[in-house]
């Protein structure tokens, strides 16, 4: 049997979005930098595509900026707030997707000042820190604080958030990627001023993102060498990955409600069957302010603590140990260690997708079970 419960790295393509992509593969495949025909069809399906995501997220289409991915995006915001509009000062937390953190680092100077926020031990922004920080703060500042954590699944009030930024002249920059499709979001509401999406992350293509830029700013591109995106990033689109992003996010939108609860009912199952199975399961993280999608559970140890992935893989099932894309790291999860979560027992994230099942989740409870209570543990 083949599971795949690793939806927080990437999740299929669903059938409808290949079918939407097909046709920009195999016969409208113009540039839509040419004036001619072929080149016209091509730049409709992208403005198409564009105002798709602009109504489902309730702002206007000149805000939404096509990208390579999540990464690109949240590597334009964090520049570009640097960059071009004077922030000196950066706000953010220790357990943000390394695509946050590692250009966080690179944009730290002389002049580029960085305070982390406290976090209590389920992952949670301390707000009251937060405020001090801006409060104090005498530079121009960006807070750039995720939606919810990719691992632990731990949720922020993105609402709350950006009204906190606003009372002190704040901007406000939040990776979504894992929250776009699964929460509704209202941004001619919620006053922030960068959101990130990843195809991949909902169903769609890998290798094309967007990045929602509020009208009251303005940054320059990362990529040079053409007017592609309103002069905001140089290159060919990505018609067939855009056209099956928007086709994506649509259907997301379109049964959030039904997805939800599906995913949720999964969620919850897989919890009670694996504390019912397996003495000693805990949840890393909140247990209830998280995630839907995502579960992170410390495991009893034993035997084959250190092989659990392993022989998982070799059961067909497909889990993680944390962040796929820290997975070529030995240095563990830069999230557990920040939430000061035992290293000595194995933590595993399951993370779930509407196409999830609960055969699936029983032959992962029967598997693990054996895996673990087969060697060390009394049953």
């Amino acid at each position: 049997m083949k599971v795949y419960l690793d939806n927080a790295a990437t999740t299929p393509l669903a059938p409808e979005v290949l079918d939407a992509m097909m046709p920009y593969l195999q016969n409208h495949f113009g540039n839509p930098s040419s004036t001619h025909q072929f080149g016209r069809s091509a730049k409709s399906a992208i403005e198409t595509s564009r105002k798709t995501i602009a109504r489902l997220l309730n702002c206007s289409p000149m805000e939404i900026c096509f990208t390579s991915g999540g990464t690109e995006a949240d590597n334009m915001a964090i520049h570009g707030a640097v960059n071009e509009l004077g922030v000196t000062h950066i706000i953010s937390s220790p357990i943000e997707h390394h695509a946050v953190l590692h250009t966080v680092s690179h944009c730290a100077s002389a002049k580029v000042r960085i305070s982390m926020v406290n976090l209590d031990e389920k992952g949670h922004v301390d707000i009251d820190h937060l405020r001090s920080l801006l409060a104090s703060a005498k530079e121009k500042t960006l807070v750039s604080l995720m939606q919810a954590n990719n691992e632990v699944g731990t949720l922020l009030d993105l609402e709350h958030v950006s009204a906190l930024c606003e009372e002190f002249g704040a901007l406000f920059h939040s990776d979504t990627v894992q929250t776009m499709g699964h929460y509704p979001l209202d941004l001619a509401k919620t006053k922030i001023h960068f959101v990130v999406g990843s195809a991949h992350k909902f169903h769609g293509p890998k290798g094309v993102g967007f990045l929602y830029i509020n009208r009251t700013v303005h940054v320059r591109p990362l990529i040079l060498g053409g007017s592609q995106e309103r002069n905001m990033r140089a290159g060919t689109e990505n018609i067939y990955g855009i056209v099956g992003m928007a086709k994506a996010l649509e259907l997301s939108f379109d049964h959030i409600d039904t997805h939800r609860a599906h995913i949720e009912n999964i969620k919850a199952y897989m919890k009670s069957r694996l504390q019912l199975k397996i003495p000693g399961v805990a949840v890393n993280g909140c247990e209830d302010r998280s995630l839907y999608t995502v579960l992170n559970v410390r495991l009893p140890e034993s035997d084959n603590s250190s092989m659990l992935l392993f022989l998982l893989d070799i059961d067909g099932i497909a889990c993680s140990g944390g962040s796929a894309c820290s997975s070529g790291s030995n240095q563990g999860s830069h999230v557990l260690r920040a939430l000061k979560v035992d290293n000595t027992v194995p933590s595993i994230r399951f993370s779930f997708s509407r196409y999830t099942t609960t055969q699936e989740v029983d032959y992962t409870v029967s598997r693990l079970k054996e895996h673990l209570i087969g060697k060390s543990i009394p049953v």
